[in-house]
């Protein structure tokens, strides 16, 4: 018998390559678990059907000025219209690397994942400053276990 895959979105935004690696190690901890299809996409190429084809999405932003990515937030403006009533109690999960603090940009995004009507399934990863082989292992715990959820069907 065969088990149709869940799909986990990994949505992310880089510039110096920060976050491109705490993703990709999201992205490793997600993929332990063998029913689960991981998609990593950068925000500027994510579409919505990549959105509308997931069953959990992970969004990680780095802090700029206080705030979240640009490039997250263009995410959310292309897709919202045409998703927010097709993605309600989609579980997500924010993982955020900051040069300062980072809160302000988990906020940002909670409050549009509001909108669009999502389901927070764990706590959200805050990392100041450059991440730490420990700071990465969190990174790729949190990937499984956002996949072992879906797996499970706990989320």
């Amino acid at each position: 018998m065969n088990i149709p895959q869940k799909k986990i979105l990994i949505l992310y935004h880089s510039q110096g390559g920060t976050m491109k690696l705490m993703a990709r190690r999201f992205a490793e901890g997600a993929a332990m678990e063998e029913n689960i299809a991981v998609t990593l996409k950068k925000a500027a190429d994510a579409t919505l059907e990549d959105l509308l084809g997931c069953d959990g999405i992970a969004i990680g932003s780095p802090e700029y000025f206080g705030t979240m990515a640009g490039m997250i937030k263009d995410f959310f403006d292309r897709t919202y219209e045409l998703a927010r009533n097709e993605t309600i109690g989609l579980p997500y999960v924010i993982f955020v690397c900051a040069g300062n603090d980072g809160r302000q940009a988990i906020t940002q995004i909670e409050r549009i994942a509001a909108g669009y009507k999502w389901n927070k399934v764990q706590e959200h990863l805050r990392i100041v400053g450059h991440p730490t082989e420990k700071d990465l292992g969190d990174v790729e715990e949190l990937g499984q276990t956002l996949a072992a959820g879906l797996d499970f069907g706990i989320f």
